[in-house]
């Protein structure tokens, strides 16, 4: 249940990848605050933007000057 594929966020343009960056890290900053003040959460939800955050960022490291295998 991936939010957005590895095959999605390559075909996205840089300044797409930099916009979902900065919404999908709002979303957790909610959700955490959600989860210390008590609320219930969905920790699939919370697990899953953290790992499409990590997809993002390493996709922009490549496109940098970083290394394909």
């Amino acid at each position: 249940m991936a939010i957005l594929r590895k095959s999605e966020i390559k075909k996205m343009g840089e300044e797409e990848l930099r916009k979902k960056l900065d919404e999908f890290r709002v979303e957790i900053m909610k959700l955490n605050a959600q989860r210390y003040v008590g609320g219930s959460i969905n920790p699939g939800r919370l697990r899953e933007l953290r790992r499409t955050v990590a997809r993002i960022l390493t996709e922009l490291n490549l496109r940098a000057g970083g290394e394909r295998k």
